[in-house]
């Protein structure tokens, strides 16, 4: 039996790894690891109650509290709005849409991965599906135009992720219901770091097309005004669903959850406009919605249970006080934590990095002096680096599927946009008002 909590939690994590590892499911990982740890800790129970109680009463309250909360009805919601968009003509539209307007620009359609994956993933919410939808049109398309391959994958790989970031986001509504953050102060605080973040996708795009000129095709595509004109009907339904969605939030018409049930109903009307989602799409889409929503429950309920068993067996508390303790610089402790989530993106997803963590980093952050508000962008774009973060980066394995790369070669291609987000997490710790300025402004 183990007294130590601090020893337990080594312990704990070296068990939740191994189960990991040995390819179980990570919701049944994370509540074998929590069993393994109260059988292991040194318990004073009372004669009447036996530690299989004990766990099943701790289970069957940690489960049931982790879902109970009206603001995740939002996250079936939104990923039912992506499924049905995924199956319409959105992302044809979109890049007909805005091919009339890149023409002039330094580094000319390259940037329509960044521009058409930061609008998708405005009225998505899911990484993956902004990955592969704009991915399935782009690579092709520039492929066949002549541009750079591998700026081409490579600002897939990174533009893909803001789908985590630009609001609605699955991440946030998670990140927001576990640390009892406003869901909308959180749309609304990744704004204007996801623009940022696609800006300077777009600046080094831009920059890479200065100095090799050779990445772009030498012939010029003629675009007069009329045409970018009559593109914007093609764009037109993207920015009214981005307005119905988030606009109903910010303008305090609807909370999260309420928009994202105006969200389904705005993408079924655009289905109904491109005609082609027909009744086995949408049976397609509900499936995979249904799926998607069990996979991310199911795990929160087993992080629950092993944050509730890292508390009940003194971990959380004797991991505060040795941080607190340590005396360690508040950006020395953030660099720590950012790069443990470096670690951990590589062999875990995005969402069971947030619900793993953040009862037990959080309070650690909060007692440092970073506000709950902030160290969610922090965890949002930390989240985006796993995605493209090797061995098991999800990004990675969905433009393998999409553009026949190695994984090898997509990571080395996405580099230069790894980089990026690192400068972005480092610029947003030197001036956390970026994130503060929008929900200062915009909610009272």
């Amino acid at each position: 039996m183990i007294s130590d909590p601090l020893t337990l939690l080594i312990v704990m994590l070296v068990f939740l790894f191994s189960f990991l590892l040995s390819g179980i499911w990570i919701g049944f990982s994370l509540y074998l690891a929590g069993v393994v740890t109260m059988l292991l800790y040194n318990f004073t129970l009372p004669p009447t109650i036996s530690i299989w109680s004990k766990i099943g009463g701790l289970l069957a309250n940690s489960s049931w509290n982790s879902l109970d909360s009206w603001s995740l009805v939002a996250l079936p919601l939104f990923v039912f709005m992506g499924e049905i968009l995924y199956h319409t003509d959105i992302s044809n539209k979109l890049f007909n849409g805005l091919l009339p307007w890149f023409s002039k620009v330094p580094g000319k359609l390259l940037h329509m991965n960044v521009v058409a994956c930061s609008m998708f993933a405005a009225v998505s919410g899911s990484s993956a599906a902004t990955t592969a939808t704009v991915g399935k049109i782009t690579l092709n398309e520039l492929e066949k135009r002549g541009y750079s391959r591998s700026l081409s994958v490579g600002s897939l790989a990174g533009a893909g992720t803001l789908g985590f970031l630009i609001p609605p986001s699955l991440i946030m509504i998670i990140y927001g219901v576990m640390s009892n953050v406003s869901i909308g102060k959180l749309f609304i605080a990744g704004i204007i770091p996801g623009l940022m973040l696609g800006g300077l996708y777009s600046f080094y795009i831009m920059i890479a097309a200065t100095v090799k000129p050779n990445i772009v095709p030498n012939e010029e595509e003629k675009y007069v005004w009329s045409d970018r004109l009559k593109s914007l009907k093609d764009i037109a339904p993207v920015f009214f669903l981005i307005l119905l969605v988030l606009g109903s939030i910010y303008l305090g018409f609807a909370t999260p959850t309420e928009a994202a049930a105006l969200g389904v109903v705005g993408s079924l009307v655009i289905a109904a406009l491109f005609r082609n989602l027909n009744v086995n799409n949408f049976i397609v889409s509900i499936k995979n919605t249904i799926k998607t929503t069990i996979m991310i429950a199911f795990i929160m309920m087993g992080a629950a249970f092993l944050s509730q068993v890292a508390g009940f067996s003194g971990i959380t508390r004797s991991l505060s006080l040795y941080v607190a303790n340590s005396h360690l610089n508040p950006y020395t402790l953030l660099a720590i934590v950012g790069f443990m989530y470096l670690l951990l993106g590589a062999i875990l997803d995005g969402v069971s990095m947030v619900v793993m963590t953040t009862p037990i980093i959080l309070p650690i952050m909060q007692q440092a002096g970073f506000e709950a508000l902030w160290f969610g962008i922090f965890l949002v774009i930390m989240v985006e680096l796993a995605q493209i973060t090797p061995p098991v980066g999800f990004s990675l394995f969905v433009i393998q599927g999409i553009s026949d790369e190695s994984v090898g070669d997509i990571i080395k291609y996405s580099f230069p946009f790894f980089m990026i987000m690192i400068f972005t997490v480092v610029v947003l710790a030197l001036f956390p008002q970026i994130v503060y300025f929008l929900p200062s402004h915009m909610i009272k």
